[in-house]
C-alpha cells in the first residue's frame, strides 16, 4: 500500500455490484464496531476539485440508498473539497446546493478549506497556498493574476477580486463547517486525532493536520476514527482507524465508506479491486 502524500500547506507542507464498485469488507475477529441498526452511513473522502468524480460517486450512493428506504441515511463529507483538482468552484457549488433525496448531509472542514478562507483575509498567505493547490482553485473561479507572478501586489489584487466574486453561498458554506461528528462507534474528522487525548478535547489543529502521531498509533481512540487527509492508493483499515483519502485528484478514485450495523462496504469511482480485507 503506497503513500501518495506530498508536501501540505499550512504546516508547510449484502454485497452488491452496481455502477463502478461496491465491495464487502471482511469483519475483524474480535470487537466489531457498529452504527445504530436503523442507520446507513456514507463517508466520502477528499474530493480536491474533482467534480466529475463527485458526480459519479453521488450517482452510485443515491442508487445504493434507494435500496434502503427504511433506513436513516446520513452522508458525511470529510473535507478537502478544494485545491489541486481543476473544478473546486464546481465542487463547492454542488455541495452547497446538494439535496440528495432521502439523505441527511454533514460537511466537515478540511485543512484546504481553512487555507482558502485564510487567503481571503491575508494576501501574503497566498505565497504558501498557491503552490499547494490554491492556484487551481483560483483558476476555477476565473482568477488568473497569480499564474505567472509572485508579486505582492498581484497577491493582493487576487485576494480582493476573490472576495468580490466568491458567491455568498460558497462563503457561508465554507465558514460554518464543523470539525467532527460521531455516530455509534465511529468518529468522523478530516485528518485524525491526538492519541492519549479524549475525543471531546481534541483541538482544531490536530483534527485538520495531524499525521504521523495518529497514523502510527495502535492505541484505541475510544471510537474508530474515519478520516481523510493522508492519501493512499487503497483505503486503509486498522482496528482504530479507517482512512479513505485515495488521492482522487490524481488517481481518479474517489472513495465512499458505507457503514451499516457492523458491516463495512466501499463505493468507489474508477477501476478498483472488488474485494478488500480488513488489515491491521
Amino acid at each position: 500500500m503506497n503513500s501518495l502524500v506530498g508536501n501540505e500547506l499550512g504546516k508547510f507542507e449484502g454485497p452488491l455490484v452496481f455502477g463502478r464498485f461496491l465491495g464487502r469488507l471482511k469483519s475483524g475477529p474480535n470487537v466489531q464496531p457498529s452504527v445504530p441498526e436503523d442507520m446507513r452511513l456514507y463517508a466520502v473522502g477528499d474530493i480536491h476539485g474533482r467534480n466529475d468524480l463527485l458526480e459519479q460517486l453521488l450517482t452510485d450512493v443515491a442508487a445504493d440508498g434507494c435500496l434502503y428506504a427504511d433506513k436513516r441515511k446520513v452522508l458525511i463529507f470529510l473535507g478537502d473539497y478544494v485545491d489541486r483538482g481543476l473544478q473546486s468552484r464546481q465542487v463547492i457549488e454542488r455541495l452547497s446546493t446538494l439535496d440528495l433525496e432521502g439523505f441527511e448531509t454533514v460537511f466537515l472542514k478540511g485543512n484546504h478549506e481553512l487555507a482558502m478562507m485564510q487567503f481571503l483575509g491575508d494576501a501574503q498567505f497566498g505565497r504558501t497556498w498557491k503552490y499547494y493547490g490554491g492556484l487551481e482553485t483560483l483558476h476555477s473561479y476565473g482568477i488568473n493574476e497569480l499564474t505567472l507572478s509572485d508579486n505582492p501586489d498581484d497577491f493582493e489584487a487576487a485576494r480582493r477580486r476573490f472576495n468580490e466574486i466568491l458567491p455568498l453561498r460558497h462563503r457561508q458554506f465554507l465558514e460554518f463547517l464543523p470539525l467532527s461528528v460521531t455516530f455509534g462507534d465511529y468518529f468522523f474528522t478530516h485528518a485524525g486525532v491526538r492519541p492519549g487525548i479524549s475525543l471531546a478535547r481534541q483541538i482544531e489543529d490536530d483534527l485538520l493536520w495531524i499525521r504521523d502521531d495518529f497514523l502510527n498509533s495502535r492505541s484505541s481512540f475510544g471510537k474508530v476514527v474515519v478520516h481523510g487527509h493522508t492519501p493512499q492508493e487503497d483505503a486503509v483499515f486498522r482496528s482504530n482507524r479507517i482512512g479513505i483519502d485515495t488521492g482522487a485528484y490524481v488517481t481518479g478514485v474517489l472513495t465512499c465508506l458505507v457503514l451499516d450495523g457492523a458491516s463495512r462496504f466501499l463505493i468507489q469511482t474508477g477501476d478498483v479491486k472488488a474485494e478488500m480485507a480488513l488489515a491491521d
